[in-house]
């Protein structure tokens, strides 16, 4: 029984977008997931935060959810900022009953249990662009409800938080949800998001009480990373 985190997939079989394309590390990255997912064991948790895959619709993922239904384990799914596939809670249980994926789950205005662990977490926010504004405020404000939400449902169990965006990096901090996590004493936060360049702007380790680590796909050799083995 171990628990895995991994982010950025960004899977392109049913959207004619491979990330191959950029490159570098992301030459070859359906083989490199095809090889690393091996790892995975029925009794394992994986979460995936964020950026799953390139699909406008469920009907579109579904060979990017045949893949991943290739490994045994359950699955938990974060929002990323290019998750159009999204759906409702019950849309996306039944979509996956009826295309028999096995046990994929959203992370999202809730929380999943591993051992006496809580998984919580929701995409969170991030000031790419200059934008600003009343719909951005709204937004903001509603990741921030759905973040405390989910904390609040872990209890008093020990909560590790999967966000997408980053709540801190170099030259940026979100204070908000900063606060959220020292709040709610989460031990572990983490994140995705950040490629190529954008890996060196990742601060990682202890802050404020809470451990940080970038998941992102291309950052960790398309490896899910055993958080506990």
């Amino acid at each position: 029984m171990a628990l895995y985190a991994l982010g950025d997939l960004h899977l392109a079989l049913g959207a004619d977008k491979p990330m191959d394309v950029f490159g570098g590390r992301w030459e070859g990255y359906m083989d490199k997931l095809a090889q690393s997912l091996q790892v995975l064991q029925p009794e394992d948790t994986l979460v995936i935060v964020g950026d799953f895959c390139w699909a406008l619709g469920l009907a579109e993922a579904e060979a990017d959810f045949r893949f991943l239904a290739q490994f045994p384990g359950r699955k938990l799914f974060v929002k990323g900022n290019h998750d159009y596939w999204w759906n409702t809670s019950a849309k996306f249980q039944r979509f996956c009953r009826d295309l028999e994926l096995g046990e994929n789950c959203l992370l999202h205005n809730n929380c999943y249990f591993y051992g006496d662990l809580a998984l919580c977490g929701t995409r969170g926010w991030f000031f790419e662009e200059d934008r600003g504004g009343e719909h951005d405020e709204k937004v903001f404000r509603r990741e921030l409800i759905r973040l405390e939400t989910s904390l609040k449902a872990a209890g008093e169990r020990e909560k590790i938080c999967f966000l997408h965006y980053p709540p801190r990096y170099r030259g940026y901090t979100c204070p908000e949800i900063l606060t959220l996590l020292k709040t709610y004493g989460v031990c572990l936060c983490c994140y995705g998001h950040l490629h190529g360049e954008s890996h060196k702007l990742a601060l990682e380790g202890n802050y404020d009480g809470t451990d940080y680590r970038l998941v992102a796909a291309d950052y960790v050799n398309f490896q899910p990373v055993c958080l506990v083995p």
